[in-house]
Protein backbone atom coordinates (compact mmCIF):
# COMPACT_ATOMS: atom_id res chain seq x y z
CA UNK A 1 0.00 0.00 0.00
CA UNK A 2 1.55 3.33 -1.34
CA UNK A 3 0.37 5.51 1.88
CA UNK A 4 1.41 4.83 5.51
CA UNK A 5 -2.11 5.77 7.08
CA UNK A 6 -2.36 5.91 10.56
CA UNK A 7 -5.43 4.10 11.17
CA UNK A 8 -6.75 3.84 14.43
CA UNK A 9 -9.63 1.48 15.14
CA UNK A 10 -13.28 1.98 15.44
CA UNK A 11 -16.02 -0.18 17.39
CA UNK A 12 -19.15 -0.40 15.85
CA UNK A 13 -22.38 1.33 17.83
CA UNK A 14 -24.39 -2.35 18.39
CA UNK A 15 -25.70 -1.27 21.73
CA UNK A 16 -29.35 0.49 22.22
CA UNK A 17 -29.88 4.11 22.80
CA UNK A 18 -33.06 4.82 24.92
CA UNK A 19 -32.93 8.17 26.31
CA UNK A 20 -29.72 10.98 26.08
CA UNK A 21 -29.50 13.90 28.27
CA UNK A 22 -27.62 17.14 26.90
CA UNK A 23 -24.26 16.62 29.07
CA UNK A 24 -23.98 20.61 29.89
CA UNK A 25 -20.17 20.55 30.72
CA UNK A 26 -18.91 18.35 27.94
CA UNK A 27 -17.30 21.40 25.52
CA UNK A 28 -15.61 24.54 27.16
CA UNK A 29 -15.72 27.16 24.28
CA UNK A 30 -12.79 29.32 23.67
CA UNK A 31 -12.06 32.38 21.59
CA UNK A 32 -9.48 33.82 19.69
CA UNK A 33 -8.97 37.84 19.00
CA UNK A 34 -7.78 37.51 15.32
CA UNK A 35 -11.18 38.95 14.16
CA UNK A 36 -13.61 41.26 16.06
CA UNK A 37 -16.65 38.31 16.53
CA UNK A 38 -18.84 40.43 18.63
CA UNK A 39 -19.39 43.22 17.37
CA UNK A 40 -20.47 44.91 20.73
CA UNK A 41 -23.61 47.06 20.98
CA UNK A 42 -26.49 48.42 22.57
CA UNK A 43 -28.96 45.78 23.54
CA UNK A 44 -32.37 46.42 24.53
CA UNK A 45 -32.97 44.15 27.78
CA UNK A 46 -36.67 42.65 25.50
CA UNK A 47 -34.31 41.53 22.88
CA UNK A 48 -31.83 39.81 25.69
CA UNK A 49 -34.79 38.55 27.20
CA UNK A 50 -36.46 36.46 24.37
CA UNK A 51 -32.48 35.61 23.54
CA UNK A 52 -32.29 33.84 26.79
CA UNK A 53 -35.94 32.67 26.06
CA UNK A 54 -34.64 30.67 23.21
CA UNK A 55 -31.05 29.83 24.72
CA UNK A 56 -32.70 28.42 27.12
CA UNK A 57 -34.72 26.14 24.32
CA UNK A 58 -31.37 25.12 23.11
CA UNK A 59 -29.36 24.60 26.44
CA UNK A 60 -31.69 23.03 28.76
CA UNK A 61 -31.44 19.22 29.14
CA UNK A 62 -34.21 17.64 27.72
CA UNK A 63 -35.12 13.92 27.26
CA UNK A 64 -35.41 12.40 23.64
CA UNK A 65 -36.71 9.40 21.99
CA UNK A 66 -34.52 8.28 19.38
CA UNK A 67 -34.10 5.31 17.06
CA UNK A 68 -34.11 2.44 19.14
CA UNK A 69 -32.60 0.21 16.36
CA UNK A 70 -29.22 0.34 15.09
CA UNK A 71 -29.66 1.24 11.25
CA UNK A 72 -28.22 -1.13 8.52
CA UNK A 73 -24.68 -0.16 7.48
CA UNK A 74 -24.04 0.28 3.57
CA UNK A 75 -22.20 -2.74 1.92
CA UNK A 76 -18.31 -1.55 1.73
CA UNK A 77 -16.41 -1.18 -1.59
CA UNK A 78 -13.67 -3.24 -2.46
CA UNK A 79 -10.45 -1.20 -3.49
CA UNK A 80 -7.75 -2.60 -4.94
CA UNK A 81 -4.70 -1.53 -3.18
CA UNK A 82 -1.60 -0.31 -5.37
CA UNK A 83 1.78 1.65 -5.21
CA UNK A 84 0.74 4.54 -6.93
CA UNK A 85 0.96 7.24 -4.33
CA UNK A 86 4.02 6.52 -2.58
CA UNK A 87 4.79 9.93 -1.89
CA UNK A 88 1.58 10.28 -0.04
CA UNK A 89 3.19 8.75 3.04
CA UNK A 90 2.06 11.41 5.72
CA UNK A 91 -1.83 10.86 5.85
CA UNK A 92 -3.46 10.71 9.01
CA UNK A 93 -7.10 9.99 8.97
CA UNK A 94 -9.70 10.18 11.41
CA UNK A 95 -10.45 7.46 14.28
CA UNK A 96 -12.46 7.55 17.40
CA UNK A 97 -11.61 4.90 19.87
CA UNK A 98 -7.59 4.94 19.54
CA UNK A 99 -7.74 8.82 19.24
CA UNK A 100 -5.32 8.78 16.52
CA UNK A 101 -5.26 10.86 13.56
CA UNK A 102 -8.14 13.85 13.04
CA UNK A 103 -10.00 14.50 16.56
CA UNK A 104 -11.54 17.01 18.46
CA UNK A 105 -10.01 19.39 20.69
CA UNK A 106 -12.15 18.93 23.24
CA UNK A 107 -10.28 15.64 24.11
CA UNK A 108 -7.55 17.14 24.30
CA UNK A 109 -7.76 18.06 28.36
CA UNK A 110 -9.22 14.47 28.57
CA UNK A 111 -12.67 15.40 28.81
CA UNK A 112 -15.42 12.65 28.16
CA UNK A 113 -19.55 12.34 28.71
CA UNK A 114 -20.90 10.24 30.94
CA UNK A 115 -22.67 7.48 29.46
CA UNK A 116 -25.95 8.28 28.50
CA UNK A 117 -25.03 11.61 27.31
CA UNK A 118 -24.04 13.54 24.61
CA UNK A 119 -21.59 16.16 23.88
CA UNK A 120 -22.91 19.60 22.55
CA UNK A 121 -21.56 22.68 21.99
CA UNK A 122 -23.01 25.43 24.14
CA UNK A 123 -24.72 28.63 22.96
CA UNK A 124 -24.51 31.83 24.13
CA UNK A 125 -25.90 35.23 24.37
CA UNK A 126 -23.10 36.42 22.27
CA UNK A 127 -23.24 33.73 19.57
CA UNK A 128 -26.60 34.62 18.78
CA UNK A 129 -26.29 38.73 18.51
CA UNK A 130 -23.22 38.00 15.91
CA UNK A 131 -26.28 36.73 14.26
CA UNK A 132 -28.27 39.28 11.73
CA UNK A 133 -31.11 38.59 14.45
CA UNK A 134 -32.47 35.54 16.09
CA UNK A 135 -34.62 33.90 13.45
CA UNK A 136 -31.18 33.96 11.32
CA UNK A 137 -29.19 32.30 14.23
CA UNK A 138 -27.88 28.67 13.13
CA UNK A 139 -29.63 29.07 9.33
CA UNK A 140 -27.58 29.29 6.48
CA UNK A 141 -27.15 33.19 5.63
CA UNK A 142 -29.07 33.75 2.06
CA UNK A 143 -30.81 31.56 0.20
CA UNK A 144 -28.88 29.54 -2.85
CA UNK A 145 -29.93 31.46 -5.88
CA UNK A 146 -28.97 30.00 -9.36
CA UNK A 147 -25.70 30.44 -10.93
CA UNK A 148 -25.20 32.68 -14.46
CA UNK A 149 -25.50 30.23 -17.50
CA UNK A 150 -22.26 31.87 -18.39
CA UNK A 151 -20.63 29.57 -14.94
CA UNK A 152 -22.55 26.34 -15.75
CA UNK A 153 -22.84 23.56 -18.07
CA UNK A 154 -26.62 22.48 -19.11
CA UNK A 155 -26.37 19.61 -16.59
CA UNK A 156 -24.91 21.37 -13.26
CA UNK A 157 -26.84 21.64 -10.62
CA UNK A 158 -29.08 25.40 -10.52
CA UNK A 159 -28.71 25.73 -6.79
CA UNK A 160 -25.04 26.32 -5.90
CA UNK A 161 -24.49 29.96 -6.06
CA UNK A 162 -25.74 33.22 -5.85
CA UNK A 163 -25.83 36.14 -2.87
CA UNK A 164 -22.18 36.06 -2.58
CA UNK A 165 -21.68 32.21 -2.05
CA UNK A 166 -18.85 30.94 -4.56
CA UNK A 167 -17.73 27.51 -4.61
CA UNK A 168 -15.79 24.40 -6.68
CA UNK A 169 -17.63 21.23 -6.12
CA UNK A 170 -18.09 17.82 -8.06
CA UNK A 171 -21.58 16.72 -8.80
CA UNK A 172 -23.20 13.28 -9.54
CA UNK A 173 -24.88 13.54 -13.36
CA UNK A 174 -26.24 10.31 -13.85
CA UNK A 175 -30.01 9.72 -13.18
CA UNK A 176 -29.97 7.22 -10.94
CA UNK A 177 -31.61 6.67 -7.60
CA UNK A 178 -28.88 7.64 -4.38
CA UNK A 179 -29.03 6.52 -1.17
CA UNK A 180 -26.53 8.35 0.25
CA UNK A 181 -22.38 9.45 0.08
CA UNK A 182 -18.85 9.06 1.48
CA UNK A 183 -16.08 11.00 1.52
CA UNK A 184 -12.33 11.43 3.10
CA UNK A 185 -12.00 15.36 3.18
CA UNK A 186 -8.38 17.01 4.02
CA UNK A 187 -8.66 19.60 6.78
CA UNK A 188 -7.18 22.76 6.56
CA UNK A 189 -7.56 25.86 9.06
CA UNK A 190 -8.20 28.93 5.84
CA UNK A 191 -7.83 32.12 6.92
CA UNK A 192 -11.34 34.57 7.05
CA UNK A 193 -11.56 38.14 6.31
CA UNK A 194 -14.82 39.41 7.42
CA UNK A 195 -17.23 37.95 10.28
CA UNK A 196 -19.88 37.02 8.78
CA UNK A 197 -18.09 34.84 6.02
CA UNK A 198 -17.63 31.43 6.00
CA UNK A 199 -15.38 28.39 4.32
CA UNK A 200 -16.57 25.12 4.38
CA UNK A 201 -15.64 21.94 2.62
CA UNK A 202 -18.91 19.05 2.79
CA UNK A 203 -21.01 16.63 1.02
CA UNK A 204 -24.61 17.78 0.32
CA UNK A 205 -27.09 14.95 -0.37
CA UNK A 206 -30.25 16.39 -2.60
CA UNK A 207 -33.70 15.79 -4.04
CA UNK A 208 -36.63 18.17 -5.26
CA UNK A 209 -36.55 21.16 -7.53
CA UNK A 210 -33.84 23.55 -7.83
CA UNK A 211 -35.39 26.42 -9.01
CA UNK A 212 -38.05 26.06 -6.40
CA UNK A 213 -38.92 26.03 -2.46
CA UNK A 214 -39.25 22.47 -1.97
CA UNK A 215 -35.68 21.75 -1.85
CA UNK A 216 -34.36 19.45 0.25
CA UNK A 217 -30.46 18.97 1.57
CA UNK A 218 -28.22 16.81 4.04
CA UNK A 219 -24.95 18.71 4.60
CA UNK A 220 -21.70 17.70 6.99
CA UNK A 221 -18.57 18.46 6.65
CA UNK A 222 -15.75 21.00 8.27
CA UNK A 223 -16.02 24.36 8.73
CA UNK A 224 -14.60 28.03 9.77
CA UNK A 225 -17.46 30.63 10.56
CA UNK A 226 -16.45 33.46 13.00
CA UNK A 227 -20.03 34.45 12.55
CA UNK A 228 -21.45 31.47 14.27
CA UNK A 229 -18.61 29.95 16.07
CA UNK A 230 -16.37 33.09 17.88
CA UNK A 231 -13.36 31.49 16.41
CA UNK A 232 -11.75 30.94 13.18
CA UNK A 233 -10.95 27.21 14.25
CA UNK A 234 -12.39 24.50 11.37
CA UNK A 235 -15.22 22.61 13.46
CA UNK A 236 -17.30 19.45 12.07
CA UNK A 237 -20.88 20.59 11.30
CA UNK A 238 -24.19 19.07 9.53
CA UNK A 239 -26.86 20.99 8.48
CA UNK A 240 -30.16 20.28 6.75
CA UNK A 241 -33.51 22.37 5.02
CA UNK A 242 -36.92 20.45 3.29
CA UNK A 243 -37.51 24.18 2.03
CA UNK A 244 -34.69 25.28 -0.22
CA UNK A 245 -33.54 27.21 3.17
CA UNK A 246 -36.07 29.37 3.68
CA UNK A 247 -37.77 28.35 7.11
CA UNK A 248 -36.57 24.84 7.95
CA UNK A 249 -33.55 23.71 8.96
CA UNK A 250 -30.47 25.02 11.11
CA UNK A 251 -26.68 23.86 11.61
CA UNK A 252 -25.62 21.57 14.33
CA UNK A 253 -27.95 20.89 16.73
CA UNK A 254 -29.54 25.06 16.94
CA UNK A 255 -33.15 23.44 16.15
CA UNK A 256 -35.16 20.64 16.32
CA UNK A 257 -33.71 18.08 13.82
CA UNK A 258 -30.57 16.10 13.55
CA UNK A 259 -30.84 13.46 16.48
CA UNK A 260 -26.91 13.06 17.69
CA UNK A 261 -26.44 9.44 19.44
CA UNK A 262 -22.72 9.71 19.88
CA UNK A 263 -21.23 10.50 23.20
CA UNK A 264 -17.41 10.74 21.72
CA UNK A 265 -18.28 13.04 19.42
CA UNK A 266 -19.03 16.89 19.44
CA UNK A 267 -21.39 18.62 16.29
CA UNK A 268 -19.76 21.90 16.08
CA UNK A 269 -16.66 21.15 17.89
CA UNK A 270 -12.99 22.43 16.78
CA UNK A 271 -11.14 19.51 14.98
CA UNK A 272 -7.11 18.97 15.78
CA UNK A 273 -5.28 19.27 14.11
CA UNK A 274 -5.27 19.63 10.38
CA UNK A 275 -3.29 19.95 8.10
CA UNK A 276 0.30 22.08 6.76
CA UNK A 277 1.89 23.34 3.59
CA UNK A 278 4.29 20.85 2.86
CA UNK A 279 3.71 18.92 6.02
CA UNK A 280 1.62 16.34 7.42
CA UNK A 281 -1.97 16.00 6.39
CA UNK A 282 -5.37 15.31 8.34
CA UNK A 283 -8.43 14.10 6.83
CA UNK A 284 -12.00 13.15 8.01
CA UNK A 285 -14.37 10.60 6.14
CA UNK A 286 -17.91 11.36 6.54
CA UNK A 287 -20.67 9.20 5.37
CA UNK A 288 -23.97 10.05 4.95
CA UNK A 289 -26.70 7.42 3.79
CA UNK A 290 -30.61 6.25 4.41
CA UNK A 291 -31.15 3.39 6.80
CA UNK A 292 -33.49 0.54 4.98
CA UNK A 293 -35.14 -0.43 7.64
CA UNK A 294 -36.64 2.78 8.84
CA UNK A 295 -36.16 5.38 6.64
CA UNK A 296 -33.58 7.80 8.82
CA UNK A 297 -30.62 9.69 7.09
CA UNK A 298 -27.89 8.47 9.30
CA UNK A 299 -24.22 10.35 9.32
CA UNK A 300 -21.00 8.19 9.81
CA UNK A 301 -17.76 9.44 11.01
CA UNK A 302 -14.80 7.55 10.53
CA UNK A 303 -14.57 4.11 9.27
CA UNK A 304 -17.78 2.92 11.20
CA UNK A 305 -18.72 5.24 14.25
CA UNK A 306 -22.59 6.44 14.08
CA UNK A 307 -22.77 9.98 15.11
CA UNK A 308 -26.41 10.40 14.63
CA UNK A 309 -30.13 10.82 12.41
CA UNK A 310 -31.89 12.85 10.66
CA UNK A 311 -35.60 11.72 10.88
CA UNK A 312 -37.26 10.74 7.76
CA UNK A 313 -40.37 12.82 9.08
CA UNK A 314 -38.05 16.06 8.20
CA UNK A 315 -38.35 15.88 4.77
CA UNK A 316 -40.66 15.55 1.72
CA UNK A 317 -38.45 14.39 -1.34
CA UNK A 318 -35.78 12.85 0.73
CA UNK A 319 -38.16 10.73 2.73
CA UNK A 320 -37.74 8.75 -0.58
CA UNK A 321 -34.19 8.93 -1.58
CA UNK A 322 -31.67 11.51 -3.07
CA UNK A 323 -31.48 12.41 -6.65
CA UNK A 324 -27.85 14.57 -6.79
CA UNK A 325 -24.77 14.53 -4.50
CA UNK A 326 -22.36 17.42 -4.55
CA UNK A 327 -18.91 17.24 -2.53
CA UNK A 328 -16.45 20.46 -2.32
CA UNK A 329 -15.98 23.72 -1.39
CA UNK A 330 -17.89 27.37 -0.39
CA UNK A 331 -17.46 30.50 0.76
CA UNK A 332 -19.01 33.62 1.35
CA UNK A 333 -17.71 36.62 -0.71
CA UNK A 334 -19.25 39.91 1.16
CA UNK A 335 -17.31 42.18 -1.42
CA UNK A 336 -16.02 44.41 1.35
CA UNK A 337 -15.04 47.55 0.42
CA UNK A 338 -15.68 46.55 -3.31
CA UNK A 339 -13.21 44.22 -3.85
CA UNK A 340 -13.33 40.16 -3.79
CA UNK A 341 -12.65 38.43 -0.19
CA UNK A 342 -9.20 37.15 0.11
CA UNK A 343 -11.43 34.12 2.55
CA UNK A 344 -9.86 31.42 1.49
CA UNK A 345 -11.33 28.19 0.32
CA UNK A 346 -9.75 24.61 1.39
CA UNK A 347 -6.22 25.71 1.91
CA UNK A 348 -5.67 28.80 0.09
CA UNK A 349 -4.37 26.52 -2.88
CA UNK A 350 -5.14 26.22 -6.18
CA UNK A 351 -5.68 23.01 -7.03
CA UNK A 352 -2.70 22.21 -9.34
CA UNK A 353 -0.83 22.74 -6.44
CA UNK A 354 -1.92 18.98 -5.52
CA UNK A 355 -0.65 16.77 -2.80
CA UNK A 356 0.28 18.88 0.24
CA UNK A 357 -0.69 21.86 -0.69
CA UNK A 358 -4.03 22.03 -2.22
CA UNK A 359 -6.98 20.47 -0.29
CA UNK A 360 -8.63 17.76 -1.54
CA UNK A 361 -11.90 14.87 -1.50
CA UNK A 362 -11.05 11.62 -1.89
CA UNK A 363 -12.68 7.99 -2.74
CA UNK A 364 -15.88 9.63 -3.70
CA UNK A 365 -18.90 7.02 -3.22
CA UNK A 366 -22.57 6.35 -3.29
CA UNK A 367 -24.74 4.41 -1.77
CA UNK A 368 -27.29 2.43 -4.15
CA UNK A 369 -30.66 1.06 -3.70
CA UNK A 370 -29.47 -2.36 -2.88
CA UNK A 371 -27.13 0.06 0.31
CA UNK A 372 -24.07 -1.05 -1.49
CA UNK A 373 -21.43 1.83 -1.58
CA UNK A 374 -20.20 2.31 -5.37
CA UNK A 375 -17.31 4.86 -6.62
CA UNK A 376 -18.65 7.44 -8.09
CA UNK A 377 -17.47 7.18 -11.79
CA UNK A 378 -19.70 9.51 -13.07
CA UNK A 379 -19.05 13.05 -12.03
CA UNK A 380 -18.87 16.71 -13.39
CA UNK A 381 -16.97 20.04 -11.69
CA UNK A 382 -17.82 22.81 -11.45
CA UNK A 383 -16.91 26.37 -9.82
CA UNK A 384 -18.09 30.50 -10.80
CA UNK A 385 -15.07 31.60 -10.48
CA UNK A 386 -11.55 29.88 -11.73
CA UNK A 387 -9.28 33.20 -11.42
CA UNK A 388 -10.20 33.15 -7.94
CA UNK A 389 -10.93 29.27 -6.72
CA UNK A 390 -11.03 25.96 -8.64
CA UNK A 391 -11.21 22.21 -8.77
CA UNK A 392 -9.55 19.51 -11.10
CA UNK A 393 -10.70 16.16 -10.52
CA UNK A 394 -8.80 12.48 -11.08
CA UNK A 395 -9.07 8.68 -10.70
CA UNK A 396 -7.49 5.74 -9.63
CA UNK A 397 -7.18 2.72 -7.76
CA UNK A 398 -6.13 4.23 -4.21
CA UNK A 399 -8.25 6.95 -3.89
CA UNK A 400 -10.41 6.04 -6.45
CA UNK A 401 -12.36 9.36 -7.59
CA UNK A 402 -11.16 12.05 -6.11
CA UNK A 403 -10.35 15.61 -6.50
CA UNK A 404 -8.14 19.15 -5.49
CA UNK A 405 -9.69 22.44 -4.80
CA UNK A 406 -9.40 25.34 -3.35
CA UNK A 407 -8.17 28.77 -3.76
CA UNK A 408 -6.65 32.10 -2.07
CA UNK A 409 -9.82 34.57 -3.16
CA UNK A 410 -8.67 37.73 -3.76
CA UNK A 411 -5.12 37.76 -6.17
CA UNK A 412 -4.21 40.21 -9.15
CA UNK A 413 -6.65 37.76 -11.35
CA UNK A 414 -9.40 37.97 -8.99
CA UNK A 415 -10.09 41.52 -8.21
Amino acid sequence: MGTKRRVGFVVPITYIFVVIFFFTKCLAISTTTTLNYTRYRQVSSLRLERIQKHLDKLNKPPLLTIQRVAPEMPKAMKMAKTDALKDKANINSSSVDGFKGVWQMWHQKGQRCPKGTVPIRRSTTHDVLRAKSLYDFGKKQTKYMPPSAAHRRPDAPNVVSGNGHEHAIAYTTASEEVFGAKATINVWNPSIEVVNEFSLSQIWVLSGSFDGSDLNSIEAGWQVSPELYGDSRPRLFTYWTSDSYQATGCYNLLCSGFVQTNSRIAIGAAISPVSAVGGSQYDITILIWKDPKLGNWWMGFGDSTLVGYWPTELFTHLADRATMVEWGGEIVNSRANNEHTSTQMGSGYFAEEGFAKASYFRNLEIVDSDNSLSSAHDISTLAENTNCYNIKSSSNNEWGTHFYYGGPGQNPKCP
